[in-house]
């Protein structure tokens, strides 16, 4: 199915010169002069290889039909995350690159929709929002709370999220797992 190259996502699976691509990071570029464009970082399915590509925004890019399944994380062993299917209770392996920036936030038991193609995992999709503790912040500067200002954080993944100043060490928040941004302090 062709799509625009603007609406591609981290986690999708394209062809690109004849072979499939995971989508692992995205950025838009808008220079001063021109069109706007997509710079994407992509791993090769078959190899591992990866590469970084740029389409103009309104250029079409062919996206592939990918059947997600239901799944738990079971653990982690020397960058070697391990999965289960849920409905037939078969475990796979997917290795750090393969993940890319969800891996920090997988917990253990955590569900999980994994994609494959053609039975082989290729990603996996994450829950939208986590809560996690935050083990260290910074101490609030006297008068920086008139201004909508963030501070450093330090997630108990290990993550560095900014945090408003009224989140403390020890506050359980709720983070965005798409882009690893502060939602809200958690309600338990």
């Amino acid at each position: 199915m062709k799509i625009q190259a603007n609406t591609m996502r981290p986690g999708m699976v394209i062809e690109h010169q004849d072979k499939q691509w995971t989508v692992l990071k995205i950025e838009l570029l808008q220079p001063g002069k021109g069109g706007a464009f997509i710079q994407v970082e992509m791993r090769d399915i078959a190899t591992g290889n990866k590469s970084n590509d740029r389409w103009r925004t309104q250029e079409s890019v062919e996206k592939l039909e990918v059947r997600e399944r239901d799944s738990q994380y079971l653990f982690q062993d020397d960058g070697q995350y391990t999965f289960m299917d849920t409905e037939t209770f078969e475990q796979f392996t997917l290795n750090t690159e393969d993940l890319g920036d969800t891996a920090p936030f997988l917990q253990d038991g955590m569900a999980v929709t994994t994609e494959t193609i053609e039975g082989k995992p290729v990603s996996i999709k994450l829950p939208s929002h986590i809560t996690l503790e935050v083990i260290e912040a910074d101490a609030v500067v006297k008068g920086q709370t008139a201004a909508s200002s963030y501070k450093p954080g330090v997630l108990e993944n290990g993550v560095k999220v900014m945090i408003p100043p009224f989140v403390e060490a020890r506050t359980r928040i709720v983070i965005n797992t798409a882009d690893g941004t502060y939602v809200e302090r958690a309600k338990d």
